[in-house]
């Protein structure tokens, strides 16, 4: 009989992308601690995304829309209590961090970074921009440690150093049986337009013209969550092409996530969309405008494709998550990305 070791807590209350990303490391201390059980605490929404997780005992959540730290303060009481032998935390807000270094559990790791590392018993360093995955730093947090020089110890192993995993998602039957009408009409593309931030969004007329540009045989799927459904459903209009359906705000994350794994290809920007194709191993092929692949948000798996400007711009990039605009008005970043660059893997 197994013998279960004590609970371990994951802590990301982040975004969709960020909790798809932690998700590598629950298949991680699936591969290598199997009778540890995982916990997972995740903001309000997200949830969704753990639903039926085979390697995920119970997950947590935290509503910040609503008494927000009245329930941050409960959810400390709850985490306590729940006998945890580690506690995680994957973000370097003070909030998550608080919670990790009073949670009670005898091992408490996060990131550096954080407001309240000091009382962490494992740091790690979050480096952004040397090519280092996020899903690497993050499994920094749990990973064994590779280098014992003493002088490293206070902040913890290099990123680098990690064995790369890939994030997981398991649809469940409803999610597969609500994506297979879609995925029987034949041959088809996705499309995930928008973007929470406007210097990461391939811009709306470029989108057209790839929507002018893909074979008429193929049927087109846009995907997005309710706030995504107007700029979806104009680019479906605007477009012209009797087979572009827009399915924003109607499929739920994980049967978009099976929707774009039986995809030719899947048309995302540096957002959630990109990590869902990685999660289910979906072909795709991520625009990066005002960001880098370098910053560590990639595709994962050899059916991820890249593409930025071919333009050398001193601008590129302008920051870690976006702007709500072009900080020098031009945009070059995206409009100088040629739809050319977007077919390549079609072969058209």
């Amino acid at each position: 009989m197994l013998q279960l070791h004590p609970p371990i807590l994951l802590i990301q209350t982040a975004f969709i992308g960020d909790v798809i990303l932690a998700t590598a490391l629950i298949e991680y201390l699936a591969q290598t601690e199997p009778a540890t059980p995982v916990d997972v605490l995740v903001r309000r929404g997200n949830e969704e995304l753990l639903r039926g997780h085979p390697h995920v005992r119970q997950v947590l959540i935290w509503d910040k829309k609503h008494g927000k730290y009245a329930a941050l303060w409960q959810l400390l009481q709850r985490v306590r209590a729940g006998g945890y032998g580690r506690v995680a935390t994957l973000q370097r807000y003070a909030s998550t961090g608080f919670l990790a270094a009073f949670s009670g559990a005898p091992a408490r790791a996060g990131f550096a970074e954080n407001p309240f590392s000091r009382w962490f018993t494992r740091r790690v360093r979050h480096v952004v921009g040397n090519g280092t995955h996020e899903v690497q730093r993050n499994l920094a947090l749990v990973a064994p440690v590779l280098s014992q020089n003493p002088r490293h110890q206070r902040r913890g192993p290099r990123p680098a150093a990690q064995p790369l995993v890939a994030p997981r998602l398991y649809p469940t039957a409803a999610d597969e049986a609500a994506a297979a009408p879609y995925a029987a009409a034949g041959p088809y593309v996705c499309l995930a337009p928008t973007s929470v931030w406007f210097t990461k969004q391939y811009p709306e007329s470029k989108w057209l013209e790839l929507l002018a540009a893909l074979p008429p045989g193929l049927r087109v799927y846009l995907l997005g969550g309710p706030p995504d459904a107007p700029a979806c459903d104009r680019l479906a209009v605007a477009s012209g092409r009797p087979n572009v359906v827009s399915l924003a705000g109607q499929l739920g994350l994980l049967a978009s996530a099976a929707l774009l794994r039986g995809a030719r290809m899947n048309y995302v920007n540096d957002s959630a969309p990109l990590h869902l194709c990685s999660a289910v191993g979906a072909p795709v092929t991520a625009v990066f405008c005002s960001t880098v692949p370098a910053f560590g948000f990639g595709p994962l798996g050899p059916a991820g494709r890249v593409v930025e400007t071919r333009e050398p711009l001193d601008c590129k990039p302008c920051g870690l998550h976006g702007h709500a605009a072009c900080p020098l008005g031009h945009f070059r970043c995206a409009y100088t990305i040629a739809v050319e660059q977007l077919l390549e893997p079609l072969g058209t």
